[in-house]
């Protein structure tokens, strides 16, 4: 059986150019539709029918409303608009809340249908007042007269707003303490060794059942003092609370914490309780 090689090499010379064109066609084609689809979608974006019109605020300031429309001004590469319902900038919107109004702890964005959002927001919970850096021997009391200088901060140590005398804080004790980064300014900026505070505020609690509740909790690098309202100051290593409990409870009876007949009392030192009375006091 013989073949004819020149034949079938002519056949395949024609076939080559003829697929090239029809693929190149088909390119062609595709990309036609994917402009016309393109088209379409932006069209159907920027029509009012799938673009944010109506914000709800629920339950907080209304203001929150025209942040959000300020944030949504605009387009995207000139082509989409900001408002619309499935690319409104969420995280900015988000963002421009908290930083004007930082006792605010979250913002929630939910979309009502193709043109309503609705704006829920979470306040900060003011755990207790923040009075300064270093406390000072006028700082003993806990009267609203003597802290007019402090602020409210919250569960992660961010100091959120100056103290109102409205404000109803969850520890009624003070705390002074450094804020991160040596700052000056206390609003906004966050307490240095934040994350030690939950023990060091349950110690303080846990303290003030035995007779005289905390009027300030006041760390001093890596120690504590907790000043009793009854005049006695308690000191002990931060972040061995647990330890420094034990050993108060394990004391007895000695000394009493309510009638200010201790001067201060030392728990720095494992398994042991240092007491100073105060002269003339048994």
């Amino acid at each position: 059986m013989s073949v004819n090689l020149s034949s079938a090499g002519r056949t395949s010379d024609r076939l080559g150019p003829r697929r090239q064109r029809n693929r190149r066609r088909a390119y062609v084609a595709l990309g036609v539709i994917l402009v016309l689809l393109t088209v379409g979608i932006i069209y159907e974006l920027n029509q009012p029918a799938l673009r944010v019109s109506d914000i709800i605020v629920y339950g907080a300031d209304q203001s929150f409303a025209g942040i959000a429309l300020k944030a949504m001004q605009g387009r995207y590469l000139g082509l989409i608009p900001r408002d619309s319902i499935f690319f409104f900038p969420a995280s900015s919107i988000r963002a421009d809340i908290i930083s004007l109004h930082p006792d605010i702890a979250a913002v929630s964005l939910f979309r009502n249908g193709f043109t309503g959002l609705t704006i829920k927001v979470n306040d900060r919970v003011p755990i207790a007042r923040w009075c300064g850096s270093t406390s000072s021997p006028q700082a003993a009391s806990s009267t609203r007269s003597n802290l007019v200088n402090c602020y409210v901060f919250d569960a992660n140590g961010f100091i959120f707003a100056a103290l109102a005398t409205s404000t109803q804080t969850v520890n009624s004790f003070a705390l002074y303490a450094p804020l991160e980064g040596g700052t000056l300014e206390p609003l906004r900026a966050t307490i240095a060794h934040a994350e030690k505070l939950p023990p060091a505020f349950d110690f303080a609690r846990k303290l003030g059942t035995r007779g005289s509740p905390v009027a300030r909790v006041v760390f001093r690098k890596d120690e504590v003092d907790d000043h009793l309202v009854s005049g006695t100051r308690v000191t002990y290593v931060l972040g061995n609370e647990e330890n420094a409990y034990t050993a108060l409870s394990s004391a007895g009876e000695g000394f009493n914490l309510t009638d200010g007949s201790v001067d201060y009392i030392d728990l720095r030192f494992d398994g042991k309780v240092y007491v100073k009375k105060k002269s003339g006091r048994q």
